[in-house]
């Protein structure tokens, strides 16, 4: 059934609800000092969130009886038009939400909704997703983490890497293998993991950045009951492909609406303060990246419209996940020649700090979420419809492949 049409007063009621609890509000994330491992950030976070959830305006689209508001897409895109004018207070809560989320909502069972759903919309709760491991990187259908059912429980036992916040997550997504008789696609399921569990071992990744964000993740014994299966049994590779669509829309497009040119803008800004805004070289180069950063905002805007029309993220969304990979590349360069040599050595609180950072971990933008590589395969295979690279596992079953540890056996 089509959802209701809301009209031009209801449309400016909700504008005005909106734009009065965003001045409120969203008055940006603030550190007294350096948060490598994001626990303060996620703090704050939390908190704009609770007070989101509170005002009404948490999961918008999501029915009441989880938690969310239960209003319209029509609300969700008048939220985001205004969330994209104030500085974003949901910065590390892109996987919990953006991911985890959509997946609980499209694929949980009504117990397993009833339970985490409305946590996780008001980040009562907040979530991670645990898919790549040492030798399943690109090819995260090689993994080795395996769940085995014993009467009512399963049992977990391998190691995830590049898990981002795991250390501050109550529960995470997982992919484990639970078939190694059949080929490595086929033999996969998705689990609801508590990270808090003693078997749970969570060891930190120093980045070049300097933060620590991304973990390592060891599973030994784990026990986690029967009904933490997701999905159906042996079906996580179709899940686990739905949530990597979810992921790249995430990244691709953020968490507000509308053209935005958060980059340009604060390049320009720094270039004016700096005296080298009339540079013909550094204009050409800005301006680019401002034409760059306007279409990834309009076929981002296409993508959250098919996603309010009620369909599931599809090939696509890689595109704008490729898009911001490659305007990260020119906002590296472009930081080079707008700031100069205080991106390469400063002291903890120069001005430089945080653009050194920000060039230092824009690199990460060409893995998380899938390798450029792997981006422009999907694109090519699932969009373009070209032919698809030869594959030397098809039908092998999983047991028999080499694969990590298994090239050791």
């Amino acid at each position: 059934m089509a959802e209701e049409t809301l009209s031009d007063e209801e449309r400016e009621a909700f504008r005005t609800l909106c734009k009065e609890f965003l001045d409120e509000h969203a008055t940006g994330i603030h550190l007294n000092e350096p948060d490598p491992r994001d626990k303060e950030t996620i703090s704050q976070n939390k908190a704009f969130q609770g007070k989101l959830a509170e005002a009404g305006l948490a999961g918008l689209t999501y029915p009441k009886e989880y938690g969310g508001a239960g209003l319209t897409k029509e609300h969700e895109t008048i939220w985001r038009e205004a969330y994209s004018n104030y500085p974003d207070m949901t910065t590390q809560l892109t996987i919990s939400h953006g991911m985890c989320l959509p997946m609980l909502s499209e694929f949980g069972s009504e117990e397993q909704k009833e339970k985490y759903l409305a946590d996780n919309i008001a980040a009562r709760t907040v979530w991670c997703q645990m898919f790549s491991e040492p030798g399943a990187g690109s090819d995260v259908a090689s993994l080795q983490t395996r769940a085995e059912l014993d009467g009512d429980e399963w049992i977990i036992n391998g190691q995830k890497v590049w898990t981002t916040l795991a250390h501050v997550c109550d529960y995470g997504v997982l992919i484990a293998r639970t078939n190694p008789e059949v080929a490595k696609h086929a033999g996969i399921s998705m689990f609801i993991v508590d990270m808090n569990d003693p078997a749970v071992e969570i060891r930190p990744i120093h980045q070049i950045d300097g933060g620590m964000h991304f973990n390592e993740v060891f599973f030994t014994d784990l026990r986690i009951p029967k009904d933490n299966l997701l999905g159906p049994l042996h079906d996580g590779w179709r899940l686990a492909t739905s949530m990597l669509m979810y992921e790249r829309v995430a990244i691709g497009t953020g968490s507000t609406g509308g053209i935005t040119t958060p980059h340009t803008k604060r390049l320009i800004e720094h270039a004016q303060k700096a005296g080298n805004i009339t540079n013909p070289v550094i204009r050409q180069k800005l301006m680019k990246l401002y034409s760059e950063e306007t279409a990834k905002s309009l076929v981002s805007m296409r993508t959250r419209a098919e996603l309010q029309a009620g369909k599931t993220p599809g090939p696509g969304g890689s595109l704008g996940k490729l898009h911001g990979s490659k305007i990260l590349r020119d906002v590296r360069s472009l930081i080079n020649d707008v700031v100069g040599m205080e991106t390469d050595a400063w002291n903890e609180g120069d001005r430089g700090q945080w653009w050194g950072r920000l060039a230092l971990g824009s690199f990460q933008a060409s893995i998380a979420g899938g390798t450029d590589e792997i981006q422009k395969n999907i694109i090519g295979d699932r969009v373009l419809g070209l032919p698809r690279e030869p594959s030397v596992d098809k039908g092998v079953p999983f047991k028999d492949l080499l694969v990590g540890t298994q090239k050791d056996s």
